[in-house]
């Protein structure tokens, strides 16, 4: 029987706690829904793998170390399965890192992105609503806080954005952190919707930095700072996308759908 795995790529995290609640969840979500693949982890984010070996004295994978121990171990079938929110850098570089390695194998096939196609953009949308409907009235406005990037892939927060829009949901707003649309942005939609109270929430799939920080910290510059400066007051959710079950299963169909491709 020839050796099959998944390679779950995530881009990572030095949060311990997040990263089991969200990175574990995912993998271990893939790992029940195909029994006979071995699923193992690797990273994009040199920096992170760097910090954890130091600090913590843990050992993650490369993506091309973690493709040279498939082949070492003798696998045969291979799907990797990124964990991005979007076909964006670091889905570049683990595309780059797999690439050399294709003929080594008698097959291998790729699993998307969380948002790649149409109905991904629909189901992330409609598993937001339903996972913050509770939170919401018409003196409240929804805030997603996404990474950001350079890359074309951009297009994505604003495309999303525009899905909640379109389907009546006035009230729930996407920014990034490092790109468009930015804070400035997200106060100045939300500063015309005359709401009182503002609920963050990360569109990550891990709440590390960003969300600790940039986006609930106490920091003059924080999200939340930002917003409580304007009037509102301000609740956080510090939770990844990867802590969501729905958003497990998302993975996890994406995985089908690149062993039925």
């Amino acid at each position: 029987m020839k050796k099959k795995a998944i390679l779950a790529v995530s881009f990572g995290t030095s949060y311990t706690e997040t990263r089991e609640l969200t990175i574990g969840a995912i993998e271990k979500a893939i790992g029940e829904a195909f029994p006979e693949y071995e699923v193992f982890r690797a990273f994009t984010s040199q920096m992170i793998i760097d910090k954890l070996r130091s600090r913590d004295g843990l050992v993650i994978d490369t993506v091309r170390e973690a493709m040279e121990k498939l082949v070492w171990k003798g696998f045969k079938e291979v799907v990797v399965q990124p964990t991005h929110v979007m076909p964006g850098e670091e889905y570049d570089d683990m595309m780059s890192q797999v690439k050399p390695f294709e003929q080594q194998f008698d097959s291998i096939r790729y699993g998307g992105p969380l948002l790649g196609a149409e109905q991904d953009y629909l189901r992330l949308r409609d598993i937001l609503i339903s996972s913050t409907q509770e939170k919401l009235d018409e003196h409240t406005a929804m805030v997603f806080m996404g990474h950001g990037t350079a890359h074309r892939a951009n297009i994505a927060y604003h495309k999303l954005g525009e899905m909640f829009h379109k389907a009546g949901h006035s009230r729930y707003f996407v920014g990034t952190v490092e790109a468009e649309p930015d804070i400035e942005a997200s106060l100045k939609a939300v500063e015309g919707m005359w709401v009182k109270k503002v609920v963050l929430q990360p569109l990550m799939i891990v709440a590390g930095d960003h969300a600790n920080e940039d986006m609930a910290g106490d920091d003059e510059n924080s999200w939340k700072t930002r917003f409580s400066e304007k009037g509102y007051q301000v609740e956080c959710i510090v939770k990844g996308l990867g802590e969501f079950t729905e958003i497990q299963e998302m993975f996890v169909d994406h995985v089908k759908d690149a062993l039925n491709s």
